[in-house]
């Protein structure tokens, strides 16, 4: 088997082509187990949300970004309230001011049909 075939003059090794295939599997498993997958949470909120579960879902996003996943937060509309879309905002960036310097904004609050929608990652 040729090793580095650009060498003057070229090098090859002798050695069993099935032990050699099978290694490099078990290597690619290895560093596929090493590999750390990014999760997207998703928390749901409404826009006439209490304000102490409003802290309760700023805690539980606090905790996903601790655990080094990616959070979705989600402001749904229903029917009229969409009208008001400017109260949606507001709680949204009074969550973000309370979030502080924990998370990084990939994506701003941003009005998609019925719902603001926002990305966050961990820092």
């Amino acid at each position: 088997m040729e090793v580095a075939p650009n060498a003057s003059p070229p090098v090859c090794r002798i050695m069993d082509f099935g032990k050699y295939k099978y290694q490099l599997e078990i290597s690619e498993k290895e560093k596929k187990k090493k590999q750390t997958q990014i999760v997207i949470k998703e928390i749901k909120l409404r826009p006439k949300i209490n304000k102490n579960d409003l802290g309760i879902k700023t805690k539980q996003i606090e905790k996903f970004l601790q655990k080094g996943n990616k959070v979705k937060v989600t402001m749904s509309f229903k029917g009229r309230e969409v009208i008001h879309s400017e109260l949606g905002m507001n709680l949204l960036n009074n969550m973000l001011d309370e979030l502080g310097d924990r998370c990084i904004i990939e994506q701003r609050p941003k009005l998609e049909g019925y719902n603001i929608v926002m990305i966050l990652e961990p820092v």
